[in-house]
């Protein structure tokens, strides 16, 4: 079983409804892999109830499981023999038989395959939820990791359930102080494997098993029977349809294409035709846009932001080939330039670790780019932010190089007080003061303890 380390907010959402003495309906949903059933069996723990996970079979046979489920559960000889043909005939049924007046957990894991398999399931659950379960002390948890069915079946306003949830709960990665607990080895070879796979649990356990990065790419990226050598395609497969849309899409992000009119003319499709498979890869946390602080803004660039499709889609997809006949290495070089890319965007999503700000992104003007720039409007301060994945890095160098670039911005440039900071693996000198800092990968460990 998965080591549960954290979700300690999630675990007291959970228990703070519990403990209201009325009914409760809860949705869970997040992509596979996530954790979603091993938070839900930590919470359960001690309390009684029923837990019934959904497979992706036939509405018919779920139906059927899932009245031997509460057959067994309640000790029912009658309903474990009864056949029922419509969701309602059980929902009708369990009306007579559940408590109203006893603290009870009912959990549908993966309530999403039920939806996708029996779309009526959505209409019988809000009628038996509005005519009985809604006046008990029962809790109802909804659990699924289809997420374009838990968005738009279950979730949207034109669901049947829409308005009746207590909570709802997007399960995502986890933070990267927690994601690195679950692996051994040196500091950097934890965090290029996180830049490789993220925080989801599942896969952080796969990884806990190597102690080098190099040693876990090659094992289960790049060879044939490796447990990420296919996971990617399994996930797009599940959620779309136009699934090599969605394919070439990603491509071309990982070559470098990132404005929508790029996209479109590598995947082969008009520009404006674009945007809706943009934006179903967003709503899935697969693909982010560019957060510009400063800069020209006229079309935005997009980013895959899911560690593993970014890592898969430069590392394993266009050498699969190669791959399955075991002839296939990274390139260092390219590896690097991956891991430099991460660890930007590391940087960004992590800055309030080291810094207080109100607004962050890319600063864009003709001095250059600047990596990072966070602004604090009620201190008036402004940090100037490179980052480099690389060894012995000159620090005054690249100060004096953000020194230049930061005249290109025009926030508050009379009364801001400015700092700069530079992320590197290491430095071959330093110079720290006030206005100055060097962040290694030493004291970025530091900074996750």
């Amino acid at each position: 079983m998965i080591r549960f380390i954290n979700r300690q907010h999630e675990l007291k959402m959970l228990n703070d409804v519990w403990a209201r003495n009325e009914a409760g309906l809860i949705i869970i949903y997040g992509r596979r892999r996530i954790g979603k059933s091993r938070l839900i069996l930590e919470f359960v723990k001690g309390k009684k109830g029923l837990y019934y996970m959904a497979e992706d079979v036939t509405g018919h046979r779920q139906l059927s499981e899932l009245k031997l489920a509460f057959a067994d559960y309640l000790s029912d000889d009658f309903l474990k023999n009864i056949e029922f043909k419509e969701w309602s005939q059980l929902f009708d049924y369990l009306k007579k038989i559940l408590p109203r007046d006893r603290k009870l957990c009912i959990i549908l894991d993966e309530f999403s395959y039920i939806v996708r398999n029996a779309p009526n399931i959505t209409s019988s659950l809000q009628k038996f939820w509005d005519e009985f379960l809604s006046k008990t002390k029962i809790l109802l948890i909804l659990s699924g990791s289809l997420l374009g069915i838990m968005t738009e079946e279950v979730l949207a306003s034109s669901s049947p359930l829409y308005g009746r949830r207590t909570r709802d709960l997007l399960l995502g990665p986890l933070l990267t102080k927690d994601a690195i607990k679950f692996l051994s080895g040196k500091f950097e070879d934890r965090l290029t494997m996180y830049f490789a796979i993220g925080g989801v649990p599942e896969y952080l356990l796969k990884a806990s098993y190597f102690r080098r990065a190099s040693e876990f790419f090659a094992t289960e990226f790049l060879h044939k029977d490796g447990y990420f050598f296919r996971e990617p395609t399994f996930l797009l497969s599940r959620e779309f349809r136009e699934v090599k849309t969605y394919f070439s899409i990603l491509n071309a992000l990982a070559y470098g294409y990132t404005k929508p009119s790029e996209i479109a003319n590598f995947v082969g499709i008009k520009a404006r035709e674009i945007y809706p498979y943009i934006e179903n890869l967003r709503t899935l946390g697969f693909v982010e846009k560019e957060p510009i602080l400063f800069g020209k803004r006229r079309e935005a660039h997009y980013l895959i932001k899911d560690p593993l499709f970014d890592f898969w889609f430069n590392f394993v997809y266009d050498n699969k080939e190669n791959i399955e006949k075991g002839i296939y290495l990274i390139n260092r070089r390219n590896l690097n330039a991956y891991l430099g890319r991460r660890f930007e965007m590391w940087v960004r999503d992590n800055f309030y670790l080291f810094f207080e700000f109100d607004k962050i992104g890319r600063c864009r003007g003709p001095a250059g780019e600047v990596d990072v720039v966070a602004v604090n409007e009620k201190k008036d301060t402004v940090v100037f932010c490179e980052c480099k994945w690389k060894e012995n890095v000159s620090m005054k160098k690249l100060i004096d190089e953000l020194k230049g670039k930061s005249k290109d911005f025009e926030w508050h440039r009379k009364s801001r007080e400015e700092y700069f900071a530079i992320f590197a693996r290491s430095f071959a000198e330093k110079t720290i003061n006030k206005h100055l800092m060097a962040f290694d990968l030493t004291s970025i460990a530091s900074f996750l303890h």
